[in-house]
């Protein structure tokens, strides 16, 4: 069955793209609706929208043109996705502060549809406070927002701010009317802290010890999660692609960075997921200048890193789960174990790195997955990475489950004494 998408435009540099938006939209066998504030107008003609889409462009309920004097309400209740892009800073505010003032914000309170949110604004307006708040408003409404890219704006600034690329935000859209986005939202109330990637520790201003993790995983954890209802948030360090654009994104580049953003971070989290390759050793003195290659030999003195998996282990709260990954060459179950035991982990992810069909740089993964106080291994066969990550969230939901059940139990125990 057609697929129906009101999209919504708003007034920023970044309205041209909407049509491109459309075009893509319409080309995976949407219908597409337009709606515009007053301000997109000023840049993009409905003219150009009402060509594209074959259908009536709507800016003011009370036009003269407007064949339908209840428009948000009939609009709003024909169309199985809202999506917003560019969402400016002026729309989210309205939005996330439920202000209805223009058919636009008019139609977002009459929709009972999924509604998704492309966010476009000069660096400094998206990171300010007043902001952040409502796109965490907006979150907590069950809004989807894409996070916006990082990039060169009109304005001169460098940062994030830009409006993500047509192809990101036309795929967001298909996988919520899809169902991708609506399957079991089994996560819906967890916070779930995620790291990725790897790091770098430097030896000199121009060479560092790193690992070849691509951060693929990671995000796909993280991309999973989003989708059944999690709350996440994702640590990445030095990766090879971009990171999911729904999901909060902290960027560090040494093992300290990292391992300083995720304890700022782990007190919010019910769940953490340690799936970054962060470097257990660093140079015990960065040089301040290159290296001149003038000795047949170098010998590097290292120092161990600050451990973030057994920290976050340590400092736990009943009601967090921790899950760690190890990454190996040999022996997989028993240092799996060993690493799982001594830690204090809930659960632990393990895989061959030495493989070449899956692992670090791959986009297929085969795991192994233990769980603390469980004798057995539950083994995956080689699979995507996303299909891998739900694997590990579906052992999530169960220590979920298991705790909780434990946990009605002793009550009941109690209240019968």
């Amino acid at each position: 069955m057609t697929k129906t998408v009101a999209l919504g435009v708003s007034g920023g540099i970044a309205a041209y793209k909407a049509a491109e938006v459309l075009r893509g939209l319409q080309k995976a066998g949407c219908t597409v609706r337009v709606a515009m504030t007053k301000r997109a107008c000023e840049f993009v003609q409905p003219l150009t929208f009402r060509a594209l889409s074959g259908n009536h462009v709507l800016v003011d309920d009370y036009a003269t043109d407007n064949p339908d004097p209840i428009a948000h309400i009939t609009f709003s209740q024909s169309v199985d996705l809202f999506l917003v892009a560019p969402a400016t800073a002026n729309i989210i505010a309205k939005m996330a502060n439920g202000i209805a003032d223009d058919f636009l914000t008019s139609t977002y309170l009459a929709s009972t549809a999924p509604v998704l949110i492309a966010p476009a604004m000069n660096t400094r307006m998206w990171q300010h406070p007043a902001t952040q708040r409502n796109v965490q408003l907006l979150k907590e409404a069950g809004v989807h927002v894409l996070l916006p890219d990082e990039g060169e704006m009109a304005c001169g600034t460098i940062g994030p701010g830009r409006l993500s690329e047509p192809e990101k935000i036309v795929e967001a859209a298909l996988e919520i009317l899809n169902g991708k986005d609506n399957q079991a939202r089994d996560l819906a109330g967890e916070h779930i802290l995620i790291t990725a990637g790897a790091t770098q520790e430097e030896i000199d201003p121009v060479r560092f010890i790193s690992n070849r993790s691509s951060g693929k995983m990671g995000f796909a954890l993280a991309k999973a999660a989003h989708s059944r209802g999690a709350t996440v948030t994702l640590v990445s360090g030095v990766t090879s692609i971009d990171p999911p654009g729904d999901v909060s994104v902290q960027r560090v580049r040494t093992a300290d960075e990292m391992y300083e953003a995720v304890i700022a971070n782990f007190p919010r989290a019910t769940v953490f997921i340690g799936a970054a390759a962060v470097a257990d050793y660093k140079p015990n003195n960065r040089e301040a200048n290159k290296i001149k290659k003038t000795e047949s030999a170098l010998t590097l003195e290292l120092e161990r890193t600050r451990d973030i998996l057994g920290t976050v282990a340590k400092s736990k709260m009943d009601n967090q789960l921790i899950i760690g990954f190890a990454a190996e060459t040999q022996n997989m179950v028993q240092n799996a174990r060993s690493k799982m035991e001594s830690k204090g982990l809930d659960a632990i992810v393990a895989n061959d790195v030495s493989r070449s069909d899956s692992g670090f740089d791959s986009d297929a993964n085969e795991i192994l997955i233990l769980v603390h106080a469980q004798p057995g291994v539950t083994k995956y066969p080689l699979m995507s990475k996303i299909d891998a990550a739900h694997k590990i969230l579906d052992q999530v939901v169960t220590l979920r489950a298991t705790r909780l059940g434990r946990e009605n139990k002793t009550a009941a125990a109690s209240m019968q004494r």
